[in-house]
């Protein structure tokens, strides 16, 4: 799997972070990174504690790190999610962060696949 292949399977902007980023080196390394940050598993911890403060931080760390990387799909879910969770306002629809979690498992799949082409 290509690093374009990736994008297109997570359904993301390869174009875009490439033109924002313009080396395919430098995507690489922030997409090989995207799977150690904390955020996801903070997400599901502080949703599963109705923590909505931490909750929302979460969510939001995630959305910027997708907006800079064009993991559009993912970007979305999570905007939509932190946008309802602002405030520290409780999760009135649960199927905000199920959207989430399906994004994240397309994501982390493609990634986990571009790592084993690389043999990393």
């Amino acid at each position: 799997m290509t690093l374009q292949e990736c994008y297109a399977a997570m359904g993301g902007d390869y174009e875009g972070v490439m033109g924002r980023l313009r080396s395919e080196r430098m995507v690489q390394k922030f997409v090989l990174k995207f799977l150690a940050d904390g955020s996801y598993d903070l997400l599901l911890s502080s949703a599963a504690a109705a923590d909505w403060q931490e909750a929302f931080r979460a969510a939001h760390t995630i959305k910027g790190v997708c907006q800079n990387l064009g993991f559009n799909r993912l970007y979305e879910s999570s905007s939509e999610l932190s946008e309802a969770m602002r405030d520290g306002k409780p999760l009135a629809d649960p199927a905000l962060l199920e959207r989430v979690k399906e994004d994240y498992a397309a994501t982390a799949g493609a990634i986990r696949a571009l790592q084993e082409a690389l043999g990393v």
